[in-house]
C-alpha cells in the first residue's frame, strides 16, 4: 500500500507520551484483580454476533496454534474460564470441519506446573515429520520469567487432540542473561531448513527497540539462541506475537511455513505493544545468515502497512494443507467499558478467517474472507445501475441489516473534482484525517459507501466509505470506518474513526467495498482486500430487527452504484456449543 511517506507528528507524540508514563515498560491487558474471577450471571444478547467465532460467555484474546490435523481444523485461543475480563489464562480449544461450525472442547493447556504456573501466554503449533503436532507457547514461570514451552497430544491417533501434555523437561528455551527475562514471548510456527535445523522466532524488547530473536535446533527441544536477532527496530516497543511465513510470488496458493522453492517473497508480522496494532513488511530472508531485509518500498514501523487499520491485534496465520492456502486469524477486542463488559457476561471476538496472498504488485498482501463463509449467505438484494448525487442516499431493502454480507461496485464518472491533499494533513495520520474529514463532511469525490447498522433517521450509524483526494499528478483513495456516530451511548466507549489509505490503481473509475456486518462488527474490504478495517460498535436504535443499510454519497461528483449485492446472513449450526 502507498501511504504518504512520513512518520506522524500523532504517533511520535503518542509514543514518546508512552515511554515517559510507562516507565519504558510495555503496555499489557488492563488488570482487574477483583473481577478476574467473576463468573457472568446472565449473557446479553445485544451486540453478540451471530457468525463470528466467540465462545458463550467470558473473555478471550489471542488466537494461538491454529492449524489443520486429520481432517479437522483446530484454534486455541487465550481465554478466562471465570470471568469477563483478562486474567486466569487457559488454551482453550475448539474445532471445525470447515472453519465455519466449531465445537469447543476442553482446554488443551492451563498453569499446572512450575515453567508455566503464573500463566498460558501465547505461542503456535508446528506439524512435525510423520503428522506429529507439537505446540510452542510461553509460560510464566515461579520467578515470573517468560519461558518458552512445548506441549504433545496425548493421543495422536485422535483427530480431535482432546488432550495435551507438558513435559517435564521443559521449559526448552529460557530468556538468558542478555535477554528481557519480561519481555520475551509468543514463539511462531518453526520452519525447518536443509541445513538439519528448526528455526522460530520470539518476540521481545531491549529498551525501545522492538526484537524477533532466532532460535535454532536439530530435535525440536534443545534450541540455541542466534548470534543476531532475525530482524530488529528501534523506538517500536514490545514485538508481540511475531509471525513469519513464505508467499508466493504469483498466484494466491499458500505455502507451507518451511517452504523453500526460490519464488517467494517472506513476511515478517509483528503486533505493537504501544499501538495495540499489527504491522508487516515484505521482503527477503537470507538463509545462510538468518537475516530478514524487508523492500526498500515496504515501510519498516509505525508507519508501515498493517493487516487491518482497525480493531484487530494478536494475529497469526497457518498454512492450510487441505486447500493450499495460508489463513489469517485476528482479534477484535471490545471497545466498550470493562464494567459493560462484566454486566453483558462476554468480551472479544475473532475476525472471519482470512485468506491472505501477495499483491500482483509484490509490495502488499491481500486479505479476503474465506470462501466457506458463504455458505451461510441466505436472502439476497440485487442493486445496480444507482445514481446517487450530492447527499442522497439509497436503502438495501430487504436483508437482515444487523447480520449481513454486502458487496458493492462504485463507479466514479470523472476524478476532475477530487479535492487538493491539503499540505498540513502531512502532519495526520489517516485515522485523524478521516476523524477530521468524516462521513459527514462534504468532499469533491467523496465521501461515498455505505451506512451500516443505520437507525431509520439516521440518528446513529456506522458509516464505510471512500474518500479521493488530488496529491501532485497521482490521487490518494482513503478508506474510513468511522465509529464516532456508531451509537447515541456517549460514556465508556471508545469510537475513533479508523483509517487507511489504499494503493488501488483509479484508470477504471470504480471502488469496490465488502463489508461483514454482525451486530457489533462491521469488518470491511476495500479494493478486493488490499485495506481492511475492523470496528467493534454498539448501536442503540440500529438493533436486530431495526438496523438499516444504505448506499450513500456526500461528495459533490456523482457516484454510480454499478452494482450491490447484499445477504442476509445465517447463523452456523454449531457455534461453540
Amino acid at each position: 500500500m502507498e501511504v504518504p511517506k512520513f512518520l506522524s507528528i500523532f504517533m511520535l507524540i503518542a509514543y514518546l507520551w508512552v515511554i515517559s508514563n510507562n516507565n519504558g515498560v510495555e503496555a499489557s491487558h488492563k488488570i482487574y484483580p477483583k473481577f478476574q474471577s467473576l463468573a457472568a450471571v446472565k449473557v446479553k444478547q445485544l451486540h453478540r454476533t451471530a457468525f463470528h467465532f466467540q465462545p458463550p460467555k467470558h473473555w478471550i484474546n489471542d488466537p494461538n496454534g491454529p492449524m489443520y490435523y486429520k481432517g479437522i481444523y483446530h484454534l486455541f485461543y487465550q481465554y478466562n474460564p471465570k470471568g469477563a475480563v483478562w486474567g486466569n489464562i487457559v488454551w482453550a480449544h475448539s474445532v471445525s470441519k470447515d472453519l465455519i461450525n466449531w465445537e469447543a472442547l476442553e482446554p488443551a493447556l492451563y498453569p499446572s506446573k512450575p515453567f508455566d504456573i503464573n500463566g498460558c501466554w501465547s505461542g503456535s503449533a508446528t506439524v512435525l515429520p510423520g503428522n506429529k503436532p507439537i505446540i510452542l507457547y510461553t509460560g510464566i514461570d515461579y520467578k515470573e520469567r517468560q519461558v518458552q514451552n512445548y506441549a504433545v497430544p496425548a493421543n495422536p491417533s485422535d483427530p480431535y487432540l482432546r488432550k495435551w501434555i507438558k513435559p517435564n523437561n521443559n521449559p526448552v528455551v529460557f530468556p538468558g542473561p542478555d535477554v528481557n527475562a519480561s519481555a520475551f514471548r509468543d514463539p511462531t510456527t518453526a520452519w525447518w531448513s536443509n541445513d538439519g535445523h528448526w528455526r522460530m522466532l520470539v518476540g521481545s524488547r531491549r529498551k525501545h527497540r522492538g526484537i524477533a530473536y532466532l532460535y535454532r535446533s536439530r530435535d525440536f527441544m534443545k534450541w540455541t539462541k542466534a548470534k543476531y536477532p532475525i530482524h530488529s527496530l528501534a523506538n517500536t516497543g514490545m514485538w508481540e506475537c511475531p509471525d513469519f511465513y513464505p508467499v508466493s510470488i504469483s498466484g494466491k496458493n499458500g505455502l507451507d511455513t518451511s517452504f523453500a522453492g526460490g519464488n517467494e517473497k517472506f513476511v515478517l508480522k509483528v503486533s505493537l505493544d504501544l499501538t495495540r496494532y499489527d504491522y508487516y513488511t515484505t521482503g527477503t530472508y537470507n538463509r545462510d545468515k538468518d537475516r530478514y531485509v524487508p523492500d526498500k518500498d515496504s515501510v519498516d514501523g509505525w508507519s508501515g502497512l498493517r493487516y487491518d487499520y482497525g480493531n484487530f491485534y494478536a494475529s497469526k496465520t497457518f498454512f492450510d494443507s487441505r486447500k493450499n492456502r495460508r489463513i489469517l486469524w485476528g482479534w477484535a477486542n471490545e471497545s466498550d467499558s470493562t464494567f459493560d463488559d462484566m454486566a453483558k457476561g462476554w468480551a472479544g471476538v475473532q475476525t472471519i478467517p482470512r485468506e491472505v496472498w501477495l499483491d500482483g504488485s509484490g509490495k502488499q498482501l491481500l486479505q479476503w474472507p474465506i470462501e466457506e463463509l458463504e455458505t451461510l449467505r441466505g436472502k439476497n438484494v440485487h442493486i445496480s445501475n444507482q445514481e446517487l448525487k450530492k447527499g442522497h442516499h439509497v436503502e438495501v431493502k430487504g436483508v437482515t441489516a444487523a447480520q449481513a454480507d454486502v458487496e458493492v461496485t462504485f463507479k466514479l464518472p470523472s476524478l476532475d473534482k477530487a479535492e487538493k491533499f491539503d499540505p498540513s494533513w502531512k502532519n495526520l495520520d489517516a485515522e485523524h484525517l478521516c476523524g477530521k474529514i468524516g462521513s459527514k463532511v462534504q468532499g469533491g469525490v467523496g465521501p461515498f459507501g455505505l451506512l451500516t447498522l443505520a437507525s431509520k433517521n439516521l440518528e446513529e450509524f456506522t458509516p464505510v466509505f471512500f474518500r479521493i483526494f488530488k496529491d501532485g499528478h497521482k490521487h490518494l483513495v482513503l478508506m474510513c470506518s468511522d465509529a464516532s456516530s456508531s451509537t447515541l451511548k456517549t460514556e465508556g466507549l471508545y469510537k475513533p474513526s479508523f483509517a487507511g489509505f489504499v494503493n488501488v490503481d483509479l484508470s477504471d473509475k470504480k471502488l469496490s467495498l465488502r463489508s461483514l456486518i454482525d451486530h457489533s462488527v462491521v469488518e470491511s474490504f476495500g479494493a478486493g482486500g488490499k485495506t481492511c478495517i475492523t470496528s467493534r460498535v454498539y448501536p442503540t436504535l440500529a438493533v436486530f430487527d431495526d438496523a438499516h443499510l444504505y448506499a450513500f454519497n456526500n461528495g459533490t461528483e456523482t457516484v454510480t452504484v454499478e452494482k450491490l449485492n447484499a445477504w442476509s446472513m445465517k447463523k452456523p449450526a454449531k457455534m461453540n456449543s
